[in-house]
Order: structure tokens, then C-alpha cells, then sequence
């Protein structure tokens, strides 16, 4: 039967063989036939043998690595579980070789990793925590290992993370004025600097780009993360639902090779389906989706040259429904790190108000946010979030009428506070100009926001707000507001004369007798 023991484990052997039989023969020349022979064997169930297989062929034989990473990118595309399950077995296999300094395996590892980066299998993150961590102190070995890696995906980190990149060849040049390391290794890293003058080789050979760029798959994986190389799926066990699983495995196969039934394709979509939502709301319980999706803000932010090209690439992430205003919490995360205050942050954030009337709202959201926990800050974070806000109301990119969060009275304001209100209306004098900012503030309509700014309620209120932007150099803005106040007697005068005519009128009115 094939339900029996010795069935399934000479069905097993014989996968095994059949897995490491294609391994062995590919090359470039016949990697677009192998492809469809392994898809025939059953990857899902032999995930484990081949994942490890293909480590000990590589490790092997590294002069295949591109071949067989393009291998890795296509299977990927339709079993995007066995691409991750490799990827945190190379991380490990990386770890160990670092730990038993072991400098074989680790040129190995570092290779796997390198053509994985430029298929784009593993995100580029990846690279830069590498290569950190090989420059970190610098040793003759690690340096020699980091120049190999860096040469490996330097062409595509170019394209990807050119911040990034320059950060490493600043590094580079940094160890080599130190002149603590090897001659010989020296010689390597300017090496590395005449490659990079004279552009590296194309990331990816024609021949081993395989798949399209919207089928691509990026893992998210970080060196720091805690992975399971679930080493139980290289062993074998017996399977009690062996004959449905094969079959399940035989239509999808007909799917991905261009064949299988229509109904059974939606079926089997289905049930991928509930399998991703069950799995989104684990990742969700664990918050791991979301720390993704802030490290891929945080890095594409970071590593754009252009705020244009970075209001792009963030445009097209994938966001769930609620997630937008993590665009806006990263932004301004980033923003306040910087030890200046960079144009680059606020043209971005205005940007993004322009384009969607979704990320204006979550800006006034984060604007109230950043206020209410103003004391928090350093000085040097509250005046780069000042500025940024100033920005985007100067030009128009945030509604004025958030200014109404803002109360300035001394028992509603901090130092901190005080300081947010200052960097906020300096830089918005800077940006529209004195006369053209008073305008803005005594805009009729606008009054009932600016009222908790220039408050009217008490005299000492209002001497407090004159005095505040006078020693700020901008008492020009406090014009009506000193009027009001010197008009004040009189308004109170002519108020109290009205509440005593009201209450004379009324006594004048003539009193009905009481029947006894």
C-alpha cells in the first residue's frame, strides 16, 4: 500500500536521489530545463532535503553560486517557504563559520548570501548588517572576506541603497588611513575603490535572469533575528495523509508547469488563502509584520538619494488598511535622529500630504501626537519636529487650523513646550515672511483656531502670549491682540453698562399683585 511505512521511505530515498541527482548536473546552460524537472519532485515535502542540498553543492562547488542562486529566485516564486527556510539556514551556517573562524565556509556562506541579494531573494539589509559586521574591528581575514562580499553585490547595492553603499566604502577608506591591516589586504580594498570608479560587473548575467521583476520575492530577514532552521524536515516521517498530500502536490505542479483544472486551481488558491491569514495573523499577534514593514520604511527613506525618488518607492509598499500612518510615524522618527534638521524630511512629508489626503490626516494626528508628548523630547529632536511641521504648514501641505492643539498660557506650556512653539513660528516667519505670516494669523475665518494662541479669555493670558512672541522677535505678529487688550477697559465698560440697562429694564417692568 502506499500508505505503509517502507512505501513511503523508498518514496522518500528515491526523492532524495532524484533532488540531488538534478543539483549535481545544472549549469548555465541547462537551468532553464532543469527548473521543470525539479518542480516535478515534490519540493513541499522534500523542502529540507533540498535546502540542503543545495548548501553542501555549493559549498562544493562556489563557482556555481550564481547558478545556483538563479535556481533559488525561481523556485522562490512559487514556494516562497522553501526561499525563506534557505536563507535562515546560510544566516546560521554564516554564524557558525564566524564563531569557529572558520574562513572557508564563511566565503562560502558570504557568496550564497551575496548572489541571493542580487537575485533579490534576501532584502539588502542583509548586505549592509554583513558587512558591518565584518568591518566591526577589522581583521585581515574579515576585511578580505567584507572586500569579496562588497564585489559580490556591489552593483546591486548601488541600485538599491546608494547611501548604504558609500557608508561601507567610507568605512573602507577609514581602515586603510588607520593602516592597522595587512599590506596585501590594503592593496585588495583599493582594488575594490578602482572597481567601484570604473562601475561593477551587471549584478545579474543575462542568461541567469530568470525570473520577471514583478514575480520577485523579497525575504525580510535581519543576522540579529532568531531563526529555526527546522532541521526535523531533513529526516524522514511517516506521513498519514501521504496519498492526499501527493496528490494535492500533483495539481499543483500541473498549475505551475501550465496545466490543471480551473476548479481546482480556485480551490487550492483558496486554501493558500486562509493559510496567509492565518499565518498575517500570527505575524500581526507578534507585531513581526510590523516591524518589517518599519524597517522597509526606515530603509527606503534612508537609502534614496532624492526626497522624489523616495516618495515613490514609499508609495508603492503595500500597506494594510490602518498602516499608512506608519509612514508618517517613521518620517518623523528619522527625522528627529538627524543632528541638523534636513529639507530633505519635510519635502518628503509635504509630498506625501499633496499626493494623499490619507497621510495630511495622519500628519495632524502625529502632529497632536508629537505636541502631547513634546517634554519627551530632546531639545535637538523637538526643534528638527518643529521645523519639519513648519514646513508643511507654510506650505500649505497641513491645514492651519492644527494650531488650535496648541494653548499658549503659562500653566498650559512647558520649557519644552515653549521651545516647540518658538522653532514651530521662527521657522514659519523665515519661510513666509513677517507680513505675510500676520496675515495668515488674522485670517477672519481662522479665528476660532488661533484662539488658544493668542488667547482673549484674561488679561494675564494675554500679556503672557504678547511677551512670549516679543522675546522671540516676532512681536509684529501681536498686533490686534494688543490692541484688544488695550481696548479692554472700555469693552468692559460698555459690557457692564449693557448688564445694568438689561437689569433696570427689568425691574421697571410693572409687578402682578398677589390674590390673597
Amino acid at each position: 500500500m502506499e500508505e505503509s511505512l517502507e512505501y513511503q521511505k523508498k518514496s522518500w530515498i528515491a526523492l532524495k536521489k532524484s533532488i540531488n541527482g538534478l543539483l549535481n548536473k545544472i549549469n548555465k546552460a541547462n537551468i532553464k530545463h532543469i527548473i521543470p524537472e525539479l518542480f516535478e519532485e515534490n519540493l513541499i515535502r522534500g523542502r529540507g532535503l533540498f535546502c540542503r542540498s543545495i548548501m553542501k553543492s555549493q559549498l562544493n562547488s562556489a563557482i556555481f553560486t550564481d547558478v545556483f542562486a538563479a535556481l533559488i529566485a525561481a523556485v522562490n516564486t512559487k514556494f516562497p517557504q522553501i526561499g525563506e527556510l534557505l536563507c535562515k539556514r546560510i544566516i546560521l551556517q554564516l554564524w557558525r563559520a564566524y564563531n569557529n573562524n572558520n574562513k572557508p565556509q564563511m566565503l562560502a556562506s558570504v557568496k550564497f548570501i551575496g548572489h541571493l541579494v542580487n537575485q533579490q531573494v534576501v532584502h539588502e539589509l542583509v548586505a549592509l548588517e554583513l558587512v558591518t559586521l565584518l568591518l566591526e574591528k577589522p581583521t585581515d581575514d574579515s576585511v578580505d572576506v567584507a572586500v569579496g562580499f562588497v564585489k559580490e553585490c556591489g552593483s546591486m547595492l548601488q541600485d538599491l541603497c546608494p547611501l548604504g553603499l558609500h557608508a561601507i566604502f567610507e568605512r573602507f577608506r577609514g581602515i586603510l588611513h588607520e593602516g592597522e591591516i595587512d599590506k596585501r589586504v590594503q592593496f585588495l580594498i583599493e582594488d575594490l575603490f578602482a572597481l567601484r570608479k570604473h562601475k561593477f560587473q551587471p549584478a545579474v548575467p543575462p542568461e541567469l535572469d530568470l525570473v520577471e521583476e514583478e514575480d520577485r520575492l523579497t525575504h525580510e530577514i535581519s543576522l540579529g533575528d532568531k531563526v529555526d532552521e527546522q532541521i526535523e524536515l531533513d529526516v524522514f516521517k511517516l506521513d498519514p495523509n501521504f496519498v492526499e498530500n501527493e496528490n494535492k502536490y500533483e495539481q499543483l505542479q500541473k498549475r505551475i508547469l501550465g496545466g490543471g483544472d480551473q476548479e481546482e486551481e480556485s480551490e487550492d488558491d483558496d486554501e493558500s488563502k486562509d493559510e496567509n491569514e492565518q499565518q498575517m495573523e500570527i505575524e500581526d499577534e507578534t507585531e513581526t509584520n510590523l516591524i518589517n514593514l518599519r524597517r522597509t520604511i526606515y530603509l527606503t527613506i534612508m537609502s534614496s538619494a532624492e526626497f522624489e525618488e523616495a516618495g515613490h518607492k514609499l508609495l508603492k509598499i503595500r500597506l494594510q488598511p490602518g498602516q499608512e500612518i506608519e509612514l508618517c510615524i517613521m518620517l518623523l522618527e528619522c527625522c528627529s535622529q538627524e543632528k541638523t534638521s534636513l529639507h530633505y524630511y519635510a519635502l518628503l512629508g509635504q509630498r506625501l500630504c499633496m499626493i494623499n489626503k490619507v497621510h495630511q490626516k495622519n500628519f495632524e494626528k502625529s502632529f497632536m501626537q508629537q505636541y502631547s508628548m513634546i517634554h519627551q523630547l530632546e531639545t535637538n529632536k523637538l526643534r528638527n519636529v518643529a521645523k519639519f511641521f513648519a514646513h508643511l504648514l507654510g506650505t500649505d501641505a497641513l491645514p492651519w487650523h492644527v494650531l488650535a492643539y496648541l494653548r499658549l498660557t503659562e500653566e498650559d506650556t512647558t520649557s519644552s513646550s515653549r521651545i516647540f512653539i518658538k522653532n514651530l513660528f521662527q521657522e514659519l516667519s523665515g519661510h513666509l515672511g513677517i507680513r505675510m505670516l500676520n496675515e495668515r494669523l488674522s485670517d477672519p475665518s481662522m479665528q476660532e483656531s488661533f484662539e488658544s494662541i493668542f488667547p482673549k479669555d484674561s488679561p494675564k493670558n494675554m500679556r503672557f502670549a504678547i511677551n512670549f512672541f516679543t522675546s522671540i522677535g516676532l512681536g509684529g505678529i501681536t498686533e490686534n491682540l494688543r490692541d484688544y487688550l488695550k481696548n479692554m477697559p472700555r469693552l468692559i465698560l460698555q459690557q457692564d453698562k449693557r448688564v445694568s440697562r438689561s437689569s433696570e429694564s427689568v425691574d421697571d417692568r410693572p409687578r402682578k399683585r398677589r390674590r390673597s
